[in-house]
């Protein structure tokens, strides 16, 4: 059962990704208590966005939700604003992104650049500007918690309506490998290697180009193998076949030389 307090506002936000082709979806609803104590509630309909992974859906869920306030007719007072969320990504991440992140210039104790980063930039931005005191609270997802149903269904049916550009520019091309995506599972060791461009992303806030990619070097003990790797060159290309030099850090892994593209 939900337990509500007066001069609280909540935010209930959710956010959904969708695979084939992959798109994001936002469910926002606000819920306070009125002058008689009665639960009301406001449902907010957001565009989806094409390519939108869950993490970022998630975070502009909490965004689109803080941003819009204002064009609510709320007729209440409030002192605080508590946002229920399912995500431990954007609940757990809240401290790191106001004291810790924004003050390194977006990357981890590792240096490995930090994901979404524009995303969480605007967040910080925004309750900074709010007028009174912003708190973000993990709920459980799918359970009997009939407002985060609501934004779950919610975000379920924007993902599969029209949709908006990407909230990242992101080139994507088909991966030759059955595998899946798994972070780390190339370790770096200053190998020299050949590697298929699958996704190519621009970290703005980095100065550095995010790239999702498998290993086709069949002597490779990595073959097929899909990862994601950071870099200070910026022309590798999505559906492109290159052979790189890889650093001995796996937990900031960068291509620091370009060989030569396989043609």
């Amino acid at each position: 059962m939900n337990i509500f307090r007066k001069n609280t506002l909540y935010i209930y936000t959710d956010g959904s990704s969708l695979p084939k082709p992959r798109r994001g979806g936002i469910g926002i609803r606000y819920v306070y208590l009125d002058d008689f104590e009665i639960e009301q509630r406001i449902d907010i309909e957001e565009t989806g966005n094409q390519y939108g992974t869950n993490n970022q859906m998630e975070l502009k869920a909490v965004i689109l939700g803080l941003k819009n306030i204002s064009h609510q007719d709320i007729p209440i007072y409030y002192n605080s604003i508590e946002i229920r969320t399912d995500s431990r990504y954007v609940a757990n991440n809240e401290y790191n992104a106001i004291y810790y992140w924004a003050k390194s210039n977006w990357v981890n104790k590792n240096g490995r650049p930090i994901e979404n980063s524009i995303l969480w930039k605007e967040l910080i931005k925004l309750i900074k500007q709010v007028k009174c005191r912003v708190t973000i609270q993990w709920i459980k997802g799918h359970s009997d918690d009939i407002d985060n149903k609501a934004v779950d269904k919610a975000a379920k049916l924007s993902a599969k309506s029209l949709l908006a550009p990407p909230l990242v520019p992101v080139k994507l091309r088909r991966k030759k490998s059955k595998n899946k995506t798994r972070i780390g599972c190339i370790e770096m060791k200053g190998q020299k290697v050949a590697i298929h461009i699958i996704n190519e992303e621009s970290m703005k806030l980095q100065k550095l180009s995010k790239y999702r990619y498998e290993v086709i070097s069949k002597r490779s003990i990595y073959y097929q193998n899909v990862d994601v790797i950071f870099s200070e060159i910026h022309h590798l290309k999505a559906g492109h076949k290159y052979i790189v030099t890889f650093n001995k850090n796996t937990l900031n892994p960068r291509i620091l030389k370009l060989i030569k593209e396989i043609l």
